[in-house]
């Protein structure tokens, strides 16, 4: 089950610094730069089963000590810089969380197979009457 935000909130560690790009001298003065920390495993929102799950799947995306990192920089203001580092942890998490659904597999048709097989008979005859003929 994921949390929710304001229960999110409350594991998370955020830093702050300058950013790049634009924004003039503003960039210079103001830390704007959002730099999200959670750590999975220490998590008291997740069962043993989902803190599994995620380890796994986020295994490329955590650090040594097991912290994963979501950066934002994209709006000049550290608000909304730490909301939106705030939503694309809980898209990850749901994304991590999502159960795969097993592919059923299909039968195929009568008629598809009969179909192939009567395309390959008109080929198979096309290409044995552009032969020369034999002197037997």
């Amino acid at each position: 089950m994921i949390p929710t935000k304001e229960e999110l909130i409350k594991e998370l560690t955020f830093k702050t610094s300058r950013s790049g790009g634009k924004g003039g001298q503003n960039v210079n003065k103001v830390s704007s730069k959002v730099e999200l920390i959670f750590n999975p495993q220490n998590s008291l929102l997740f069962n043993d089963d989902e803190k599994v799950l995620l380890l796994k799947r986020l295994a490329n995306r955590l650090d040594s000590e097991g912290n994963l990192h979501i950066v934002s920089q994209e709006d000049r203001s550290q608000l909304l810089n730490k909301q939106r580092t705030v939503i694309k942890l809980v898209k990850l998490l749901t994304q991590c969380l999502q159960l795969e659904k097993k592919r059923k597999p299909t039968k195929i048709p009568k008629t598809v197979i009969a179909k192939r097989l009567n395309n390959k008979a008109i080929n198979s005859s096309k290409k044995e009457n552009r032969k020369k003929p034999g002197f037997d």
